[in-house]
C-alpha cells in the first residue's frame, strides 16, 4: 500500500508541473482572476461589473490577489491547484469513510488514482476557474455530513450545520451546483420521517437547513436587495437564459468526450456494478454512497441540458463519481486491483490529447507545427515587451484578460469579462473613441464574438471597428499563433 502511494504521488507531482506550465491558456482565467482584482479594490459583482457565475469565487480569490499581482498567472495556477489538490484529498477521505471495513485503503488510493492521476482532471483544478474551489465545497459537504454519524449529539449539529454552509458555498461559486442542495435536503428529509432508525436525523436536517440556508442569504441576499446589483445578477441569469435550445449534436459530443476524459473511472464503475450485480453485495455499500451518486447525476442533468453542454462543466462534481466508483469497485475484492487503476489512469494520461495540444498548433499538410514556447511562457514574454512598450503603466485596451493580469494593468469599463462581455455596437465604439490606453493588445478573439448569443459578430463590424482603432495607433508588435487557440495578436502603440 505504501508503494502505491508514493507511485499515486510521483504520478501526481508530474502531472501538476505539466498542468501548471505545459496547459494552455484559458480566456477565462484572465476575466475570473480580473473579477478577483476588482473585488479587492472595493468593487462588487453584478453591482460594478458583469459577472455570470456566483460570487463566492471573486470574493474568496480577492484575499490571494497578491499572488498573482506578484507572480502572475503562474502564482495563480499554483494557487488553483492548491485548492484541486485538498478537494482530491477530501474526496479520498469520503471514500475511506464510505467503503466497507478493510477496504477502506483501497477506496481511497482508487479514488486518489482516478483523480490525481488525470491530467485532465488535474488541469482543471489548476487553471483558476470555478472548478477547483467548487469542487472543494461540494466534498467538503460530503465528509462533513458524514462526521455526523459519531453518535456524539454536540457534533451532529456542528457538522450538519458546516455541511449545509459548504454546499451552499458551492451553490455560490457555480449555481448549477444548488442542485446538490436539495438532493441532500430530500435524503434527510426521508431520514428524518424514519426518525426510529436514527434518532439524530431530525437534528441533522435543521442543522443543514440551518446553514445551508443562512450561507445562501448571505451569499446571494445582499445582491438581491440592493437595486443596482438585483439588476446585474438578473442580467448575469439572463445571459445564460440568451442561449437556450438543446442540440442533440453537442449533447452527444459532450458526454462523449466526457466519457473519453475521465475512461478509467467509467471503467472502475462498470466494474464496481458488474461485481455488486453478481456478487448480490449491495448491501455492503454505504447508502450516502448513493446519495452521492443522486448528488452528481442532479448536477450532471441540470449542466446537460445547457445549450452548450461543455464537458469541462462536470469538473467540479467527478470527484463525486469517482468517490462512488471507488466505494463500488471496493465492495469486492479482486486481484492486481489497484496496479489496474493507476496503469488505466497512467496510461490514459501518457497519451492525452491534451499533451499534443498543449506542445503543438495543429498540422500543415504534413509538418506538425511544433509550438516555440508553451502558452503560458509566451504570455509572459509578450507581457515583458508590454511593458517594454510602456514602462509601469496602468491600462491596456484588450479583450484578452489573462494579458491585463500578467501586466497588472486595468482594461476600459466593459471589458471586464474579455471576448465574453456584452456589449453593444455603441458601447465598443465608445470605448473605442474613449480610451486613454498607452498600448493595445488585440488577438483574434478581439470584437470577435457577439454575446449572449455566442455567434460570430458581423465581420462588417469588426473591420469598423479596427479602422476606428487605426486612427489611435500604430503597430508596435505582432506575436503570430498566440494564446488560447492560437490566434495572431497585435501589440499597438498609441500614436
Amino acid at each position: 500500500m505504501k508503494l502505491y502511494c508514493l507511485l499515486a504521488a510521483v504520478g501526481f507531482a508530474c502531472l501538476s508541473a505539466a498542468a501548471v506550465w505545459m496547459g494552455g491558456l484559458n480566456q477565462d482565467e484572465g476575466w475570473y482572476l480580473y473579477a478577483a482584482n476588482l473585488v479587492a479594490e472595493g468593487k462588487l459583482p453584478y453591482r460594478d461589473f458583469f459577472f455570470t457565475q456566483g460570487p463566492v469565487m471573486p470574493m474568496a480569490y480577492s484575499v490571494f490577489d497578491w499572488v498573482w499581482k506578484s507572480w502572475g498567472l503562474l502564482g495563480a495556477r499554483v494557487f488553483t491547484l492548491s485548492i484541486g489538490t485538498f478537494g482530491m484529498l477530501l474526496a479520498a477521505v469520503l471514500a475511506r469513510r464510505l467503503a466497507p471495513d478493510g477496504r477502506r485503503g483501497v477506496a481511497a488510493l482508487v479514488t486518489l488514482f482516478l483523480l490525481g492521476s488525470n491530467l485532465y482532471h488535474i488541469y482543471f483544478v489548476t487553471i483558476p476557474k470555478t472548478y477547483a474551489l467548487a469542487s472543494l465545497f461540494v466534498t467538503a459537504g460530503f465528509v462533513f455530513l458524514c462526521w455526523t454519524n459519531n453518535g456524539r449529539r454536540r457534533n451532529v449539529v456542528l457538522w450538519s450545520v458546516a455541511s449545509g454552509v459548504s454546499l451552499a458555498l458551492a451553490a455560490g461559486t457555480r449555481i448549477s451546483l444548488g442542485a446538490i442542495l436539495a438532493v441532500v435536503g430530500v435524503h434527510l428529509l426521508v431520514s428524518a420521517m424514519r426518525r426510529q432508525a436514527d434518532p439524530d436525523s431530525r437534528i441533522r436536517l435543521v442543522g443543514f437547513a440551518l446553514g445551508g440556508l443562512c450561507t445562501l442569504g448571505l451569499v446571494y441576499g445582499p445582491f438581491l436587495v440592493s437595486d443596482s446589483a438585483r439588476d446585474g445578477f438578473m442580467a448575469a441569469q439572463a445571459f445564460h437564459a440568451a442561449r437556450s435550445g438543446f442540440d442533440f449534436t453537442w449533447f452527444v459530443g459532450s458526454l462523449s468526450r466526457l466519457v473519453r476524459w475521465y475512461l478509467p473511472l467509467f471503467v472502475v464503475i462498470g466494474l464496481g456494478i458488474a461485481g455488486l450485480a453478481v456478487g448480490e453485495r449491495r448491501a455492503e455499500v454505504d447508502g450516502m454512497a448513493w446519495v452521492v451518486l443522486c448528488a452528481f447525476l442532479a448536477v450532471f442533468a441540470v449542466q446537460m441540458m445547457a445549450p452548450f453542454p461543455y464537458e469541462d462543466y462536470q469538473v467540479p462534481i467527478m470527484g463525486l463519481l469517482a468517490v462512488f466508483a471507488a466505494v463500488v469497485f471496493a465492495a469486492q475484492p479482486r486481484s492486481g486491483e489497484l496496479l489496474l487503476v493507476l496503469g488505466m489512469t497512467w496510461a490514459l494520461s501518457f497519451g492525452s490529447p491534451l499533451l499534443e495540444k498543449w506542445s503543438t498548433n495543429g498540422q500543415d499538410r504534413f509538418w506538425s507545427l511544433k509550438k516555440g514556447k508553451y502558452e503560458l511562457a509566451q504570455l509572459r514574454d509578450v507581457s515583458r515587451r508590454i511593458e517594454a512598450l510602456d514602462p509601469g503603466g496602468k491600462e491596456l485596451f484588450t479583450q484578452d484578460i489573462y494579458l491585463a493580469v500578467e501586466t497588472n494593468r486595468r482594461v476600459p469599463r466593459g471589458f471586464e469579462m474579455g471576448p465574453f462581455a456584452v456589449m453593444s455596437d455603441a458601447d465598443i465604439v465608445r470605448a473605442i473613441n474613449e480610451t486613454e490606453c498607452p498600448v493595445a493588445a488585440l488577438s483574434g478573439y478581439c470584437f470577435a464574438i457577439d454575446m449572449p448569443s455566442g455567434m460570430e459578430r458581423p465581420i462588417g463590424d469588426q473591420v469598423r471597428y479596427w479602422e476606428l482603432l487605426k486612427k489611435k495607433y500604430t503597430l508596435a508588435d505582432r506575436e503570430d499563433a498566440f494564446g488560447q487557440n492560437a490566434t495572431p495578436l497585435l501589440i499597438l502603440k498609441r500614436k
